[in-house]
C-alpha cells in the first residue's frame, strides 16, 4: 500500500495510512485464521472452502467499482451530458495532479456522493441528481474534492475489502458447514459435525464483530481526513462546511423508506443516510458527527486566514 496522497497534491495523512495498514492486517489475520479453522474442522470440505474464499475475495476486489455502481443505481455520464460536473472534476484533478476518474450520476433525490474503485486509475466518482440540484458550484467543488481525496488516499479500496471480509466470513460459515457435512466419510462427519456446528458460528460472529468495529473506526477517521484534504487543497473550507450543513439537513427530509434502502452503503457516502432520530442513536456510525466535521473545518479556516 502506498503512502496516502503520495502521488497527488492532496495532503498526505500518516494517521490514515497507519490506520488502514493496521485494519487490513488485523482483519486479514482474522480471515486467514478463520479459514484455517474451517479447514481443520471440516477436512472433507477444504477444496470448497479455499475455492469459494479465494474466488469471492478476488471478484469483490477486482469488480468493486462495478458492483457498487450497480447497487447504487449509478451510470457513467459524458462531458456533453453534464458539463459543469465534468468541468469541476477536471479542475480539481488538475489542481491535485491526479488522473481523472470516471464520472457517474445516480438518479436519486437524496443529496449525496461517493467514490469507489480499487485504484485511482479504475476509480469512479458519483453524485446524485439530488446533490446537483441543491448545491452551489463552490459547494459542489468541496464535495467532489472530498470524494477525490478518498481516491487519492486509496482508502476506498481498503474500506471495500475490509467490509467485505466480515460479511464473507458469515457466507463461508454456511457454505462450509453444508459442504463439510455433505462431503467426506460418514464417521468423520459424525465426529466433527457437533463440534463444527458449535464452534464455527461463534467464531464467525466474533470475526464479523471485530471487522465491523474496525471498519467503523477507520470510516470515521477517513471522513475527517477527506474533509481536511479537500479543504486544504481548495483553500475553501467554508464551502465544504456549507455543503455538509445543507446536505445533512436535506437528507433528514428524505422519506424514511428511501433512507433505509441507502443505509447499507453509508460507509461510501459523503454524508450518512440517516434521519435525525437515527443520528442521535447511532453510536457506531460510519461518519463522525456533523458538529465534529464543522469544528474541524472552522479550525482549518482559521489557520488558512492566519
Amino acid at each position: 500500500m502506498s503512502t496516502s496522497g503520495q502521488h497527488t497534491r492532496f495532503a498526505p495523512d500518516r494517521g490514515l495510512t497507519s490506520r488502514m495498514v493496521v485494519t487490513m492486517f488485523v482483519i486479514g489475520l482474522l480471515y486467514v485464521g478463520f479459514t484455517g479453522l474451517l479447514i481443520a474442522l471440516l477436512r472433507g470440505a477444504w477444496p470448497l472452502i479455499v475455492l469459494i474464499s479465494g474466488g469471492l475475495f478476488i471478484a469483490q476486489f477486482w469488480f468493486s467499482d462495478k458492483i457498487t455502481e450497480r447497487a447504487m443505481g449509478a451510470h457513467e455520464v459524458t462531458p456533453e451530458q453534464y458539463p459543469q460536473l465534468h468541468g469541476t472534476i477536471d479542475r480539481i484533478c488538475a489542481l491535485a495532479d491526479m488522473p481523472k476518474p470516471r464520472v457517474a450520476v445516480a438518479n436519486n433525490d437524496m443529496p449525496n456522493a461517493f467514490a469507489t474503485g480499487r485504484k485511482p486509475e479504475k476509480a469512479v466518482v458519483c453524485v446524485t441528481t439530488g446533490l446537483l440540484r441543491r448545491l452551489e458550484p463552490e459547494e459542489l467543488e468541496g464535495v467532489l474534492a472530498h470524494e477525490l481525496s478518498h481516491v487519492a488516499h486509496r482508502d476506498v479500496a481498503v474500506m471495500t475489502v475490509a467490509g467485505f471480509l466480515g460479511v464473507l466470513a458469515g457466507a463461508m460459515t454456511r457454505i462450509a458447514l453444508y459442504g463439510g457435512m455433505m462431503g467426506g466419510n460418514r464417521s468423520s462427519n459424525d465426529s466433527n459435525a457437533a463440534i463444527a456446528m458449535l464452534i464455527i458460528p461463534l467464531v464467525s460472529m466474533v470475526v464479523y464483530a471485530i471487522s465491523f468495529l474496525l471498519t467503523r473506526l477507520l470510516s470515521r477517521y477517513r471522513e475527517l481526513a477527506a474533509d481536511r484534504a479537500a479543504a486544504q487543497l481548495t483553500g475553501r473550507p467554508s464551502a465544504l462546511a456549507s455543503a455538509l450543513t445543507k446536505v445533512s439537513g436535506q437528507i433528514a427530509a428524505i422519506p424514511t423508506k428511501d433512507l433505509r434502502q441507502a443505509q447499507a452503503y453509508n460507509a461510501f457516502y459523503f454524508a450518512p443516510a440517516l434521519s435525525p432520530r437515527d443520528v442521535a442513536s447511532q453510536l457506531l456510525s460510519t461518519h463522525p458527527s456533523l458538529q465534529t466535521r464543522l469544528d474541524q473545518l472552522a479550525k482549518i479556516s482559521a489557520e488558512l486566514n492566519r
